[in-house]
């Protein structure tokens, strides 16, 4: 297998970034700033929204984010989309380990099921004016929406065909949603009547004995799959060329990401891109060959440096593609 690191070593690529990364300091924060684009050699490179998850994640700070940054391509997380047209705000989660009274539970269940019954009532009856005014703001920005990741798979019918059409509005070809059995039966109907793909990520479920892309795709013609290849390199240890290679026609985007392999030591590990072991560089040139159009998104998930955010990672992600592709 042939590493990332043979192509773009650390060093070479923290020195390529320095430059894009002390870029934020001097890019101006209007909206109107001209988006350089993030497509390099012909292969659309993009970003999920979960990545900026650490830091201020409004509809105006990703805008922000992906001007500063060259971002042309989104993957926008439902919560963003859903925040910005008003949806009611469900209770504050509870910190983790935080000890609580029966008394208390019973009272957070109380306001968490109220603030459901509110979502759902909101999102069969928005008329999706505030979808409109949100696409024109990324318009603007010189940003496309791919998917809009709403995960609808547990929600009411009027609220699936809701979360098409706000993707539709939006621009996205399709919404996103966890792999799994009642998701991939469920959504890739209304996406056949929306006319629109249902589009399923996956974990660490193709380390599973059994596990079979296959089978979830043929549940729909419109089933289309958000391939993250370093949880499938994590979980497997399996060169993920083969399963772009195979289905490529049926991968819709793929989330970028570098992890250690299975038998590795620490295994299935997140790392920063360069000091691990899944092969970005032959997905990206795999793709850039064969003109495959298929969207790449970046996801950061290692541990950010303590003298770092996530924007600055984000960059250096994306400039670490940009330098395999150009």
């Amino acid at each position: 297998m042939q590493k990332p690191n043979q192509l773009l070593s650390r060093r070479k690529f923290i020195g390529t970034t320095t430059t894009a990364t002390a870029a934020i300091c001097l890019t101006p924060l209007a909206f109107s700033c001209t988006n350089s684009g993030s497509k390099f050699g012909n292969v659309q490179i993009g970003a999920i929204t979960y990545s900026w998850r650490s830091m201020p994640s409004g509809a105006e700070d990703i805008i922000k984010y992906c001007t500063e940054a060259g971002i042309s391509s989104l993957e926008l997380m439902g919560n963003v989309a859903e925040e910005f047209a008003g949806i009611p705000t469900m209770p504050p989660r509870v910190k983790r380990g935080t000890k609580q009274t029966d008394t208390e539970r019973e009272l957070f269940l109380i306001e968490k099921n109220r603030a459901m019954a509110l979502q759902k009532q909101w999102r069969i009856s928005n008329n999706l004016e505030k979808y409109k005014k949100l696409r024109k703001m990324f318009d603007n920005a010189g940003i496309d929406i791919h998917i809009v990741k709403f995960s609808p798979a547990k929600w009411s019918d009027a609220e699936i065909d809701y979360a098409f059409k706000a993707a539709k509005i939006l621009g996205a070809k399709g919404i996103s949603n966890e792999i799994g059995e009642q998701a991939c039966q469920r959504l890739g109907k209304f996406a056949e009547k929306h006319k629109m793909y249902a589009i399923f990520h996956n974990h660490l479920q193709p380390g599973q004995p059994g596990f079979s892309f296959d089978k979830f795709l043929a549940y729909s013609p419109n089933n289309r799959l958000n391939f993250d290849a370093g949880h499938y390199f994590g979980a497997t240890g399996i060169h993920p060329n083969k399963i772009i290679e195979r289905l490529h026609d049926q991968i819709f985007s793929i989330h970028l990401k570098d992890k250690t392999g299975k038998n590795s030591n620490p295994a299935n590990t997140n790392m920063p891109w360069g000091e691990g072991e899944t092969p970005i560089a032959d997905m990206l040139l795999l793709v850039q060959k064969n003109k495959w159009p298929i969207f790449f998104d970046v996801e950061l998930e290692y541990t950010i440096p303590a003298n770092s955010n996530a924007q600055k990672e984000v960059i250096k992600c994306v400039e670490y593609c940009k330098n395999i592709l150009e």
